[in-house]
């Protein structure tokens, strides 16, 4: 067992919960304020057209986040496995799949660029672009989707360091690409008049940065796992084995955009340029909820990946409790700021009067479910963490296809507008009830297993879980 990663399986789990999360979940809020900067400028440089603008960074976004998608399908993917295999003292398979995670970026980036900037109009459509806000998407999209390998990279090779339990650097390479994003977003929309270009432009240079500093990090070996050249070699095996572990995350990743598609078409129907321009301010908002409670889980990751390998249940069960009763709080306390401040956090992207009037009311109903959307998420990873495929699928596309789609299609049909917004928190509800049931099976096998072998936090007498 390589001793960079011990500490995984020996280490209060407390401790090391905090140890492991506190990094990632800082970094994940300062992928939420990435995630806010361009509109925030984008929407004092247009002024008066600040709603159509902001509009088509909206349709965006869930295109950028199907490109990401695939850097998280081999993040997640190579994390889970990488995690057991370190726990389990198999160096050499955790080094070959650092090395095909690699290849994949490279093949799967140009795929995407190739098909999605032939097909952006199409695409942006589909999507719910109105012809208002379809030019400014297409100006930001074709920019982004041309630099989308340091997006694919840099989400992708953050889980696998994550998973060797080195959460400072992956902190730090995001707080490296959010502090540049901020200096270089004013130089490029207002310094040299680019506009929606100009901040797409500064995205991509600032992630560019951040994904070359992760790069040297791997392939000078600094990691408890060596970047050898000869891994590069496309292993079948174990492509399946990323794809297989990882598409739970792909899918609750791009279910998010699919979901859009819904949303934005019932949007564009039942309220306009407005209506949709103060949903993607929303979803920017409520980032700030929802992207800390994934660091959560992703701190947990390997701690569960680790334990399961090294077969020491109890410190996950301990872990899980630990993990669930942090993101309830943190949805709680997101909720309450959200309700007393909704006046002037939809003030900071634009005054435009019939923007702040519909956003009053969508963004509380929108966010009434977020206290209960922690159990989905640490639910879903734990599975995930496990090599437990099927439900960790079936978990990560709970929320956002199996409930939210059909409640966006029916709400809006008795409720109007109102209908649109309360498919978020009706989904969320039952995506909660969901995970539960699946917690509370896991829960109980895990803690036979703990009583029969009489596993404690250094033992490692327990047979594998059969789930």
């Amino acid at each position: 067992m390589d001793e960079k990663s011990e500490f995984l399986g020996k280490e209060n789990t407390r401790k090391l919960l905090f140890k492991l999360s506190t990094p990632v979940i800082v970094g994940m809020l300062a992928q939420a304020l990435y995630n806010i900067i361009d509109t925030l400028f984008i929407g004092k440089a247009y002024g008066a057209e600040s709603v159509e603008a902001i509009g088509g960074l909206s349709i965006a976004f869930p295109v950028q986040m199907i490109i990401m998608a695939f850097g998280i399908v081999l993040g997640t993917g190579g994390a889970s496995i990488i995690s057991r295999a370190l726990g389990a003292k198999e160096l050499k398979k955790a080094e070959k799949v650092l090395g095909n995670v690699f290849t994949l970026n490279f093949i799967l980036s140009v795929l995407i660029a190739a098909f999605c900037l032939h097909y952006l109009d199409p695409i942006l459509r589909v999507f719910g672009a109105t012809p208002g806000v379809l030019p400014y998407a297409r100006e930001y999209l074709q920019v982004i989707i041309a630099g989308g390998i340091v997006f694919v990279y840099g989400v992708s090779v953050q889980n696998i360091i994550r998973a060797q339990g080195n959460t400072r650097l992956a902190m730090n390479a995001m707080l490296l690409g959010v502090g540049l994003n901020t200096l270089l977003a004013p130089i490029f929309i207002f310094g040299f008049g680019m506009g929606v270009q100009g901040a797409a432009t500064a995205t991509v240079l600032a992630q560019g940065v951040a994904s070359v500093w992760l790069l040297l990090y791997c392939i000078k070996g600094k990691g408890a796992v060596k970047f050898r050249s000869e891994t590069l070699k496309p292993d079948m095996e174990i492509i399946k084995e990323i794809g297989t572990v990882g598409a739970g995350s792909f899918v609750m990743e791009s279910a998010s955009s699919v979901m859009m598609i819904f949303v934005y078409n019932a949007l564009a129907i039942y309220g306009g340029d407005a209506s949709i321009a103060v949903f993607g301010t929303v979803m920017r908002i409520n980032s700030f909820i929802f992207l800390p409670l994934l660091g959560m889980a992703f701190g947990l990751q390997p701690i569960v990946g680790f334990n399961y390998g090294a077969k020491r249940y109890g410190r996950i069960v301990e872990a899980v409790k630990l993990s669930l009763a942090m993101t309830t709080t943190f949805g709680i306390l997101g909720l309450v700021i959200i309700y007393l401040l909704r006046e002037q956090l939809l003030g900071l992207f634009s005054t435009d009067q019939e923007y702040l009037e519909l956003g009053k009311n969508a963004i509380i109903i929108m966010v009434l479910g977020t206290p209960l959307i922690g159990l989905n998420v640490i639910t879903s990873t734990l599975f995930q963490a496990l090599g437990k495929a099927k439900p960790a699928f079936l978990l990560s596309i709970s929320r956002q296809l199996l409930f939210l789609i059909p409640a966006v299609i029916l709400l809006p049909r008795l409720y109007q507008l109102d209908g649109v917004w309360a498919a978020f928190p009706v989904s969320d509800s039952l995506a909660f009830l969901l995970s539960g049931f699946l917690l509370v099976r896991i829960y109980k096998i895990f803690k036979e297993r703990k009583d029969s072998s009489k596993v404690s936090v250094g033992s490692e007498t327990a047979d594998k879980i059969s789930i």
